[in-house]
């Protein structure tokens, strides 16, 4: 995926072209895929922001009046506006284009998204960017605040150890069962892996060596979302997991390529790599034979799921983000925070 050019560092004169094109295959390749596909949204979003709110393309380096007036068109509700603020027109017309869904403020964390973007291509130019100066970066600051939130979480509901159980009860015996059976223990059990890893693990990320003496399988994530190629320690799975994670290999006659992969009406394994709404579609799906409302939890319940159960069993936060591989503590913290504290193992330390 070759981003267009304002993801690419500008041309130098020092620079031979030769160098240029080097320079630029390493933004390419040192770039996430992810944030690419991020870029380019934020990008398209940005320039039909300008055109639509002063009929101009975008400048290089932008200007400071511009930067104010995109935090403060993304600040506030604009649903009670008069119909002639500029600002509501805009609005509008981005809604239009498809490309802004109402009138109601942006979350902070859109709006942040966004400007990071433009500061990214800022750089990429090499130029300054008008969001480094301090009244724009107040005014951003107060944007932030004005416009907070509480955060909505990403399932509805954790997929604690007694609701996974729930979901495995129904795996039986078909080959998409036992595929389904092994996506939800290795998601669950080698620390509440995201739909991206898992469906992008290949049979030559399982080492199979300690199976056989001691149960244990051990699992080597290229990257994830907090780490980068080669920073990514091996995680492991034991006892159940790693027996289902085996046994699907073994049904599916997994030898290389993609570990996870669709299967037909005929239950005959594809060679494909599954995809990560796949992978959602199977949680909705056993909830659903399960007894449970379809939108009990999503994918990221495995996550969540996993995380709070560590908290109810009263395992160390450092031990369950070994596995999770949160970057941020106060990020897993609030899955132990979300414990009820009569539930908490520490009140249980007198008897």
């Amino acid at each position: 995926m070759k981003p267009p050019a304002p993801y690419l560092p500008v041309p130098s004169p020092a620079l031979s072209q030769a160098d240029h094109e080097a320079l630029s295959d390493l933004y390419i390749r040192g770039t996430p895929a992810n944030t690419l596909r991020a870029y380019e949204r934020d990008l398209i979003y940005v320039t039909a922001w300008k055109q639509a709110r002063f009929d101009l393309p975008l400048r290089w380096p932008e200007s400071e009046a511009t930067a104010l007036a995109f935090i403060l068109d993304h600040a506030r509700d604009l649903g009670d506006a008069p119909e002639e603020d500029i600002a509501r027109q805009t609005a509008e017309a981005l809604i239009l284009q498809g490309l802004r869904k109402s009138l109601t403020c942006p979350a902070p964390s859109t709006l942040d998204r966004r400007i990071a973007s433009w500061l990214a291509f800022h750089r990429m130019k090499n130029l300054t960017s008008p969001f480094g100066t301090p009244q724009v970066k107040q005014a951003r600051s107060k944007a932030r605040r004005a416009a907070a939130r509480p955060p909505a979480p990403k399932s509805q509901h954790p997929v604690t150890r007694d609701i996974l159980e729930q979901l495995l009860a129904i795996c039986r015996g078909s080959r998409r069962d036992c595929r389904d059976r092994a996506i939800l223990m290795l998601g669950w059990a080698s620390g509440g892996r995201r739909r991206s890893e898992i469906t992008g693990l290949m049979f030559e990320d399982v080492s199979l060596k300690d199976f056989e003496e001691k149960s244990l399988v051990w699992i080597s994530l290229l990257e994830t979302k907090t780490t980068t190629k080669g920073e990514t320690p091996r995680l492991v799975l034991k006892g159940r997991a790693a027996q289902a994670l085996v046994h699907w290999i073994e049904v599916g006659e997994i030898q290389d390529g993609p570990l996870f992969r669709p299967i037909s009406k005929a239950d005959r394994v594809l060679k494909r790599r599954l995809s990560p709404d796949a992978v959602y579609q199977i949680v909705k799906h056993r909830l659903k034979l399960a007894g449970l409302p379809e939108d009990f939890a999503s994918p990221h319940g495995l996550r969540s799921g996993f995380l709070t159960q560590a908290a109810l069993d009263g395992a160390p936060l450092q031990a369950a983000m070994r596995l999770s591989l949160h970057r941020s503590m106060a990020q897993a913290q609030k899955y132990y925070d979300d414990v009820d504290i009569a539930d908490n193992p520490a009140t249980d330390l007198l008897g």
